[in-house]
């Protein structure tokens, strides 16, 4: 049951009021913010911190804590007085500063910014899923490191979700497999308060949510958050469900206390304003002043609790030490499991193994994935049900399932949104996960992919039959604008390769990245093996591009291509230098990695007084940078066609022939 001290009702109540007036008033300061969920579920956050939840505010990220996921991000005041009041390194001053530029208390909980956040959340809907993700992550460590008296790893996750969390279609995916799993460490509250921000949730949203997440597979509690005899009775029966996943329904007041705005939407995204806040403070007898009040017995009541904590934690660390000592294997498997250890010659080592033969990357993907396996012990992952064609079964390792969670290949079925949001959980439970689908259905994953990116998370992305090439399934299947747009987030790494060697190199680079994720976009149809110079060095696949066929010439022209388009740009070379036209042939597998190297690598593989041309089965909208001025775009600006991939490269032009034939026209011409 509970860590926390005796229940004392009125100093409960007060500590409850301390969190809503600390949220109330840090949002008047800001003028800007949501209160409506900072003081409609501040019972459940007080009830979820001071009775259930085991953590350390001295050591936030500690293994054997729990886990507090807030879905409904916008009520991250609620999250933020709970850390303060908690002891975490979060002042009173940086409460004042909320929403503020620099501060530790952004609009919505950052993940890496503010001590005890665990996850950045905001997009409706993702934290569940993440929190999905840190639970399964929790059980597969068990399953790999935990004895029968001991785990080193906090196997709960804790989260509030609210009902635009459950509108958003990522909820079915997420709370679906979380069912399909069985997690029964996870516990999530849903704030029922039946507002939205265009009003009564009545009408949009009449789901029977009792029944769908018993159809899912969950055990289902209801609870009056505003009782706390009954809150916590529905979260102990929760915590004691062990086989599937719980959600505990509160039917709550959105702004509660607010004389004119609760159960309103204006209680949802607007400050309560200094007259409103005084008719609050006055409802629920709280001085007028000053703001920002803590009382002397609640922070005394906090501290206590800290104490007791502390306790706790060094009985677990006593505990934790024995463990270790009884088997100094499996501590050493530990220890490397949590450094996220990867060969610091991660690229060279798989390069030295690489395919050689005329295939699809794909399947140069997956040879090189049993590889990095036996090498990064962390490295788990599946696809949206297309393991089979994206090459990314682990041969060696069975399939995790609701029996038996020690495997590492992860089924998460049909579900591009929620597999994404699970895989991120899965990271910041310390794993290294891989995700695959198609290119073209990142649209059904860039929110996860763009939040991955934003959180610096080592996820890998793995998308094949990334172009036209993938041929008879047509254009809703072929992607076009994918490599470009997804190439504008910030801090996501995208990788083309273009042959078995670079798709290792792909591989290890991915995985050696310990500051983001990485999108490998990886081919349907056979390519050939790359003959390269001798100057050549394995060294050069980690800068981006680099010259595959060179000229002497002073007037060459640099074609300069990506992934499957690299052994075009080598044919059309050979028969522009048939008709006296010179041309250098770079592979350009990261535009955004060459971006970033020194300037005499730049001049060396693009020199800056030479004609240049892009190559890439795509839209060109985003080569400009590149070509300089001088250049010309070779790609594919419309969507696709259906038909077989040879024919394709012949209508839209892709062939080595009909390459080097725009490119003498434009080169006469320029």
């Amino acid at each position: 049951m509970s860590l926390a001290l005796h229940s004392d009702p009125a100093l409960d109540q007060l500590a409850i009021n301390t969190i809503r007036f600390l949220s109330v008033d840090a949002i008047n300061q800001a003028n800007s913010g949501h209160p409506g969920l900072p003081l409609g579920m501040a019972d459940v956050g007080y009830i979820l911190w001071t009775r259930f939840m085991r953590f350390d505010p001295t050591d936030p990220n500690w293994s054997g804590r729990d886990r507090f996921v807030l879905s409904a991000g916008h009520g991250s005041m609620l999250l933020y007085s709970l850390l303060h009041l908690t002891g975490h390194d979060l002042p009173l001053e940086e409460l004042r500063r909320f929403r503020q530029l620099h501060s530790r208390t952004p609009g919505h909980p950052e993940y890496g910014l503010t001590p005890g956040v665990e996850t950045t959340t905001g997009p409706l809907g993702q934290g569940l899923g993440n929190a999905v993700g840190l639970a399964l992550a929790a059980r597969m460590t068990d399953a790999r490191f935990a004895s029968a008296e001991f785990t080193p790893a906090g196997g709960r996750v804790f989260g509030i979700m609210g009902d635009g969390c459950l509108m958003e279609g990522i909820s079915h995916e997420a709370a679906s497999f979380a069912g399909h799993l069985g997690l029964g460490n996870l516990i999530m509250v849903y704030d029922d308060n039946h507002i939205t921000i265009d009003g009564d949730t009545a009408i949009t949203f009449t789901d029977d949510t009792v029944k769908r997440f018993e159809s899912y597979g969950w055990h289902v509690v209801k609870a009056d958050p505003y009782d706390h005899a009954a809150l916590t009775a529905a979260l102990e029966a929760a915590v004691a469900e062990t086989e599937r996943p719980s959600v505990v329904v509160c039917r709550s007041h959105i702004g509660y206390g607010s004389p004119k705005r609760q159960d309103t939407k204006h209680a949802h995204g607007e400050p309560l304003g200094a007259e409103e806040t005084l008719a609050t403070k006055r409802n629920l007898g709280w001085p007028e002043t000053p703001t920002f009040h803590v009382p002397t017995e609640v922070r005394a009541r906090f501290a206590a609790l800290a104490t007791e904590r502390a306790a706790a934690r060094a009985a677990w660390d006593t505990a934790y030490a024995a463990w270790r000592a009884a088997d100094t294997s499996r501590a050493a498997r530990w220890d490397e499991f949590v450094s996220g250890a990867a060969p610091t010659d991660l690229v060279e080592r798989l390069c030295a193994a690489a395919p050689t033969t005329t295939a699809a990357t794909r399947a140069h993907g997956g040879a090189v994935l049993q590889r990095a396996a036996a090498l990064v012990p962390a490295l788990v992952g599946g696809s949206a049900d297309l393991d089979g064609s994206t090459k990314t079964r682990l041969n060696e390792s069975p399939s995790v399932t609701r029996q038996d969670f020690s495997g590492r290949n992860l089924h998460f079925g049909i579900r591009e949104h929620g597999m994404t949001a699970v895989g991120n959980g899965l990271a910041l439970g310390g794993y290294v996960p891989f995700t695959a689908s198609f290119l073209t259905f990142t649209d059904y994953a860039r929110p996860g992919i763009r939040l991955a990116a934003l959180m610096k998370l080592r996820h890998v992305f793995v998308y094949t039959h990334d172009s036209v090439f993938l041929g008879e399934d047509g254009p809703t299947h072929q992607s076009v604008e994918h490599l470009a747009s997804l190439r504008l987030i910030p801090n996501l790494l995208v990788l083309r390769p273009a042959d078995g060697l670079e798709t290792a190199a792909a591989w290890g680079l991915a995985l050696e990245r310990r500051d983001g994720p990485t999108l490998l976009a990886l081919s349907r149809q056979n390519l050939p093996a790359l003959v390269r110079p001798d100057t050549f060095k394995v060294a050069d696949l980690r800068r981006g591009a680099y010259v595959l066929r060179d000229s002497q010439a002073e007037d060459a022209i640099t074609l300069f291509a990506t992934g499957s388009e690299v052994a075009v740009a080598l044919d059309a070379a050979e028969q522009l230098a048939t008709v006296g036209l010179p041309t250098r042939v770079v592979s350009m597998m990261s535009p955004q990695t060459f971006a970033q190297q020194d300037a005499a690598w730049r001049d060396r593989v693009l020199p800056p007084n030479g004609r240049r041309v892009s190559l890439e089965a795509g839209v060109t909208g985003g080569w400009g940078a590149l070509l300089g001025g001088r250049g010309l775009a070779i790609g594919i600006d419309t969507f696709g066609e259906s038909a077989p991939a040879e024919v394709l490269a012949e209508h839209f032009g892709l062939t080595g022939e009909a390459v080097a034939r725009r490119v003498s026209d434009w080169a006469r011409a320029h």
